[in-house]
């Protein structure tokens, strides 16, 4: 498998999705190799193995990286798809439009190529026109050269079929039961307790809009309640440093920074609600992992969050600040309605988002059955 960073971390969707769907192949019996980003962790800095090792019965391997702003993510599919050729496997399987850019090497090695578009990565802000550019390569590339795609909302199934005349194969994420983690470090680091603020958590990024959710939090004068926003920046730290300044001024905001581990499954847990204001997603995971945490989500209504929510929470005009301030002004004088809405939204992921499920479809689309 092939994709932008690092299996088996914690950075964004990608990296979750190769890691649930690797260890379950692995676990059947199959031989699975993940070609892994060699480098520094885009979130927390650590410098990452340099040799190859076996994780949950993954091999993975490092490979190549030009450590620059701007090549790390493409120096690495090159080499990683250069190393994937060469071990001769029977399936290459690359994850998101970037890294699809190389999958007419593996094409043209005769080697069957499957390519899961997460989203379309070249609409994101982060990305420059160069950036842009070479992602909308790598998504042309999949829809001429692969021999199967995989899509994880009906939105994009709809985009390939109406630009490029490609069938597409939807096979939604999964997500793992999440059990209630009763507020303990987070209370001793920032005071936070059950119920007790409103949370965004993501990458600090402009697509996704959190500055969006201050102004809109901002405007509400009549609470107490606290906004967290939590996690950490990804090639766009001005961004962030532009967030800092327009939540100054307010002290129920909290910015925590990279959060992983126990803090992240007790701010979860203990939310009073859960904000996505994306105007950009692919199938968002840190939606569906609130949900399974029985929180009350609000997101705006882009179709790969609304698909995802099933009327199972809240929805605004994408972009709307006072949809949005609207929405929160409800749900906060609601505390009953919320409770409503976290215990279907749970129940929901429980019934419709299963990893296996995914991988037996996976594994039908290695094998051409699909």
């Amino acid at each position: 498998m092939i994709g932008h960073k690092r299996f088996g971390s914690r950075e964004g969707g990608v990296e979750v999705v190769v890691t649930e769907l690797a260890k379950r192949m692995a676990a059947l019996g199959h031989e699975v190799t993940c070609y892994d980003r060699s480098g520094s962790d885009v979130m927390t800095g650590d410098a990452t193995e340099t040799r190859e090792r076996i994780i949950d019965g993954v091999r993975v391997v490092p490979v190549k990286t030009i450590d620059k702003k701007g090549l790390a993510a493409a120096s690495a599919s090159y080499y990683a798809t250069k190393a994937a050729i060469a071990d001769k496997p029977d399936v290459i399987h690359f994850h998101a439009e970037g890294p699809c850019a190389c999958l007419p090497m593996a094409h043209k090695a005769g080697i069957r190529t499957v390519a899961t578009i997460h989203g379309l990565d070249w609409q994101r802000a982060k990305w420059g026109k160069l950036g842009s550019a070479y992602i909308k390569h790598g998504e042309k590339a999949a829809a001429k050269c692969a021999d199967e795609i995989i899509v994880l909302s009906r939105s994009a199934q709809d985009y390939f079929e109406q630009t490029y005349n490609r069938s597409t194969v939807f096979i939604p994420n999964g997500m793992n039961p999440k059990e209630y983690r009763p507020a303990d470090e987070i209370e001793k680091r920032w005071g936070l307790e059950k119920n007790s603020y409103i949370l965004f958590l993501g990458r600090l990024v402009p697509e996704k809009r959190p500055e969006l959710l201050i102004d809109a939090f901002k405007s509400i004068n009549t609470t107490n309640k606290r906004l967290v926003i939590a996690g950490g920046s990804s090639d766009t730290s001005e961004y962030e440093r532009q967030l800092h300044e327009r939540a100054k001024g307010d002290s129920r905001i909290l910015f925590t920074g990279f959060v992983t581990g126990k803090p992240l499954a007790e701010l979860y847990s203990n939310a009073y609600c859960y904000v996505l204001p994306s105007d950009v997603e692919g199938m968002p995971m840190s939606l569906l992992e609130a949900m399974a945490y029985g929180r009350c989500c609000v997101t705006s209504d882009i179709p790969e969050c609304a698909d995802v929510l099933a009327g199972h929470g809240m929805t605004f005009e994408k972009g709307n600040t006072d949809a949005l301030r609207a929405v929160l002004q409800n749900l906060l004088e609601a505390p009953e309605h919320i409770q409503q809405l976290g215990a279907e939204a749970k129940r929901h992921v429980e019934e419709s988002y299963s990893w296996d499920s995914g991988v037996t479809k996976t594994l039908a689309i290695y094998r051409g059955e699909e």
